[in-house]
């Protein structure tokens, strides 16, 4: 029965500086109660604001479900659009996290390549939103910021050779409320798992550039 059926996972970030309640893990939440239809087991997780939990658990979710698709959700104070973020970044990583803590060498992945690309159309993705009509602004980045979020993508990207996705959302109110937001996730992870699927069905990719 599970033939054919697809995991993914999506994760949220929990409260930091300014933020006691995230819009990420809001709008992740909302995500859970709509679902991804019949053909796919979503499974859900918070991820605290700490580098060192970060480099815990991102590897433990790719090892306990073996996921198709793994999406990240971080808050953005500066955004008013959700952005989809395009790669993660290795180094650069300064701001210590809610322990007061940040790496010694400012470095995800210790000999990591710099930058990491989603074999996701990012792009392609923000267009396909867009023209559904969600009433949402939704558009796509290539800085994911040097702080967690970063952190968490570069890893995820690192770990499963790109099959990653990170998407940002503003803040609770500006503009969008939290049911907003969930529905947009929805339509954007739809959006990724149907060119997945498009992906394995050409049985090859070629988004390495």
């Amino acid at each position: 029965m599970d033939n054919g059926k697809r995991t993914v996972v999506v994760t949220g970030f929990g409260p930091f500086g300014e933020h006691a309640v995230n819009a990420s893990w809001v709008a992740v939440k909302e995500l859970e109660q709509l679902g991804l239809g019949p053909g796919v087991d979503l499974h859900v997780h918070e991820v605290p604001v700490e580098y060192q939990a970060v480099s815990c658990l991102v590897p433990s979710l790719w090892e306990q479900y073996h996921p198709q698709l793994v999406v990240h959700v971080g808050v953005s104070g500066a955004a008013t659009a959700i952005t989809l973020e395009m790669c993660g970044h290795n180094h650069g990583y300064k701001r210590p996290d809610n322990c007061s803590f940040c790496p010694d060498t400012h470095c995800c992945v210790e000999g990591g390549a710099d930058c990491i690309k989603s074999v996701i159309d990012m792009e392609t993705v923000c267009q396909r939103v867009k023209a559904s009509g969600l009433g949402v602004s939704v558009t796509v980045s290539k800085d994911a910021g040097r702080y967690l979020c970063d952190y968490t993508y570069y890893l995820s990207l690192h770990l499963s050779g790109g099959s990653s996705a990170f998407v940002h959302v503003p803040p609770l109110g500006k503009p969008y409320s939290g049911e907003q937001l969930g529905h947009a996730l929805r339509a954007i992870l739809l959006e990724m798992l149907e060119q997945l699927g498009q992906d394995q069905d050409a049985n090859h990719c070629e988004h390495g550039h």
